[in-house]
């Protein structure tokens, strides 16, 4: 009966709800004050975009939030339209009509001020914009629609990106409004000690990635070394938060023997780490960058068999899983 009653309510949640939409907020544009800290709805923050029923990021059932900008440049990152904190026009052009639609309603050909008029103008839906603004008022009521549903269910709301620390006024103030909700962040875990210490006096739950133990190799494949990242491990680990572990497995960088026995020994023996998971590279991570007219280069052999090793992590008698 419990599970009955779950269903219908995530069903009614899933048609009745109010949904996410780009089009909606360039409508409401108008309506939003200047100054938001005036009528107390806090800092505005960029999202990319809103899942929900997510089921891979934390406990239970959740819906993910995705924060815009990342300080790393991963040469495998599968969200381009997440590494810029601006908003970004992402364009299919497969099964353009040529229409001229766009091109007759934009305001600025050639510069585009992401106004969200060519992405009305388009009949077959193939523009959007990859970045909405939302106070953090607005969002935290926007999540908190759900509270019933993550309650009965064990689930609650998770922050991803891009890198959720990088709008990190933002994220602190859209998390101390989600009062009864289980929180959760996905993070590299590149930021200041300092901030990462206040996003985890808020969350109950932590998913960290840890892509490279060498932090000349982290440099090489992700555009920043990794001292700062692995002391805000050290400062996870010290927390009493509950966490899982994410290593990315990309074929040749970072699922060899040296990189999961350095990550094993970095986690061996963690009280509050509940398990690593593994996650092998997908052929199509560099899907989308063509839609915002960038190059996927990522300088490895993307057809090259992953090694998805669990053997240095079960001899250290850590938890692991493969996804």
């Amino acid at each position: 009966m419990i599970v009955r009653t779950v269903f219908l309510k995530i069903r009614y949640r899933m048609t009745a709800m109010k949904q996410y939409s780009v089009q909606e907020a360039f409508e409401k544009e108008d309506s939003v004050p200047a100054n938001p800290e005036e009528n107390g709805r806090g800092p505005e923050g960029i999202v990319f975009d809103i899942k929900q029923m997510a089921v891979f990021d934390g406990p239970g059932l959740r819906t993910t939030v995705f924060l815009k900008g990342c300080p790393l440049r991963c040469r495998w990152c599968h969200n381009p339209e997440g590494l810029s904190a601006a908003p970004q026009l992402m364009v299919s052009d497969s099964g353009c009509l040529h229409c001229g639609r766009c091109e007759q309603v934009c305001p600025s050909p050639g510069h585009c001020r992401h106004c969200g008029r060519c992405v009305r103008a388009c009949p077959l839906h193939l523009r959007r914009i990859a970045g909405t603004g939302w106070f953090a008022e607005d969002l935290a009521d926007h999540l908190l629609k759900d509270a019933e549903i993550f309650r009965m269910n064990g689930g609650g709301v998770t922050f991803s990106g891009g890198e959720p620390t990088m709008q990190g006024d933002f994220l602190i103030a859209v998390l101390s409004r989600l009062g009864g909700v289980h929180k959760a962040i996905e993070t590299c875990g590149y930021c200041s000690t300092d901030l990462f210490g206040r996003v985890l006096s808020h969350l109950d739950y932590v998913l960290m990635d840890l892509k490279l133990a060498d932090s000349d190799l982290h440099r090489e494949w992700t555009g920043k070394p990794n001292e700062l990242i692995l002391e805000n491990l050290r400062q996870l680990k010290e927390c009493g938060i509950p966490f899982t572990i994410r290593i990315p497995l990309i074929p040749g960088v970072t699922d060899t023997q040296e990189n999961l026995s350095a990550a094993a020994g970095l986690l061996e023996g963690c009280a509050f780490l509940e398990r690593v998971e593994l996650l092998p590279y997908h052929k199509t991570a560099g899907a989308k960058y063509a839609m915002v007219r960038q190059t996927y280069s990522p300088g490895f052999d993307s057809g090259k068999a992953v090694r998805a090793d669990t053997a240095p992590f079960e001899r250290a008698g850590i938890p692991v899983r493969v996804l």
